[in-house]
């Protein structure tokens, strides 16, 4: 799916539709860890992942950046770490150059009055005034991987982020992902216009018929009940 394509679909969806299409498709759900937010509330990013280990120098994404396709969002690994910032002004500005449309960071940031102003959508666990003030060995696979919280990335998975944090789902099978998110949207959605025309979300999912059935048999589950009334809550 090209770029154009996935960030169309996505501004109409969010990082909850696609977890819980995961979850109805039995992909494995790979969010961010909670503090990975966005810099300036609001962003969002959508893109195959161009992924970067940090070791200290910026040369690395400025590498990443050589073999970028448009729309990509650059993935930092910076293991983690809280007395640094590895990503500031001149890596967002020369990653818009590039054609890359954010950055998610395994990190911190800095320079935020400056990446608020440049626009560009970064995810990070926060900022920090200082640089890196080290130079490590780099690996030589830098380039084909980032680790994120658990999870290990490639440019075979797309990232997502908006208000609720960052997803990682694989590019294969995204289409599916993609209209399973929508289907759950619709469902929701008319769910809550009901709510708010008068009509309770028990009774949308005749909730008193489930605690019937489930004094019948205790081992029945509202997750269960739920899929035979087509509701979306939960899944």
């Amino acid at each position: 799916m090209d770029h154009h394509a996935l960030r169309q679909r996505f501004a109409a969806l969010t990082t909850a539709h696609l977890a819980d299409a995961c979850v109805r498709a039995k992909v494995p759900v790979r969010c961010a860890p909670p503090a990975l937010r966005a810099a300036v509330p609001g962003g969002r990013v959508a893109g195959r992942v161009l992924p970067a280990r940090h070791v200290g120098s910026v040369d690395v994404f400025l590498e990443a950046f050589e073999g970028a396709e448009a729309g990509d969002v650059l993935v930092v690994d910076n293991g983690g770490r809280l007395d640094e910032a590895c990503v500031g002004d001149l890596a967002a500005l020369e990653a818009g150059a590039a054609g890359v449309s954010g950055i998610v960071i395994w990190g911190l940031h800095r320079d935020t009055a400056d990446i608020r102003r440049i626009g560009l959508p970064v995810f990070s666990l926060g900022s920090l005034p200082a640089g890196p003030q080290r130079l490590d060995d780099r690996p030589a696979d830098a380039l084909a991987s980032a680790t994120v919280g658990e999870w290990t990335v490639s440019g075979d998975d797309v990232v997502l982020g908006d208000d609720d944090g960052v997803i990682f789902v694989p590019a294969a099978g995204l289409a599916d992902l993609l209209a399973l998110a929508e289907n759950i949207r619709d469902t929701e959605r008319r769910q809550a216009e009901r709510i708010l025309a008068g009509v309770s979300l028990r009774e949308q999912v005749d909730f008193a018929a489930y605690l019937a059935r489930r004094r019948e048999n205790p081992a029945l589950t509202f997750r269960e009940h739920l899929r035979s009334v087509g509701g979306a809550i939960e899944e």
